[in-house]
This record gives C-alpha cells, structure tokens and sequence, in this order.
C-alpha cells in the first residue's frame, strides 16, 4: 500500500514576514539531509568557514556581499553561490537583504567560531 503523504507548498513572502531579526536563519524545509533556511540580514556578519561542508547562499530580495580572503563576491536578486568547505568568507549587507541557505542539518551558523552571532540549530518558520 503507497504511503499517502501531504505536499505542501511553500510561499517565501509568506515566511519571511515571520523572520525578524538579522542573521538568525530559520528552516522553512528539508530534503534528505539537507535544509533549507531563510534568513534576513544586514550589515556584517563574522568571518568563519565550515570545515565540513559547503554552504549556498541565494538572494531572494536585495543584494549580499561575501567577502572573502582575495576577493569580494557582490550577489544580487536571483543569483546564488556555493562556498566550498574550509574557505574563510565574511557576509554583509549594506541594506536589508533576504537570503536562502541551503546547508546539511546541523550546520551551526558561525562554522568554526562561537560567537554571540551563534544561533540555536532547527528553529522553524
């Protein structure tokens, strides 16, 4: 007998007017191990890398800039970028700007430094 399982989609407008503060992403979905999180930002975040995986960043709304150690990568409106495991990079956001992470569950915010930017893992919209 075929499992019956509830589809539901998602509206992101939706679930950023849930999000309020900068550089706390929220899970709005997983697939497989992975989730996908929203997150409003402005201004700097820390710099950190993930040593156990790559992490995307999507611009939904606005325009991230992402430092890293030789370069700074500017991203707007509709484009993304993956950042490979074990490379330092910094985010900012001059204005407010939404985003989507798409990262494995368990990914702490800050990679490799715990900081009062660290946030709580699994908080959903």
């Amino acid at each position: 007998m075929e499992k019956i399982v509830k589809i539901k989609k998602i509206n992101l407008n939706q679930k950023f007017k849930k999000v309020y503060e900068y550089w706390q992403p929220k899970v709005i979905a997983e697939m497989n191990e992975y989730q996908f999180k929203l997150a409003k930002v402005k201004d700097e975040f820390i710099w950190h890398k993930h040593e156990e995986t790559d992490e995307t960043f999507f611009i939904i709304k606005g325009q991230l800039t992402i430092e890293l150690k030789n370069e700074k990568l500017l991203l707007n409106k509709g484009e993304m970028v993956v950042i490979p495991k074990g490379v330092e990079h910094r985010p900012f956001a001059d204005k407010e700007c939404e985003i989507m992470l798409i990262e494995p569950k368990e990914t702490v915010n800050t990679g490799n430094i715990i900081s009062e930017m660290t946030v709580k893992n699994d908080q959903w919209v």
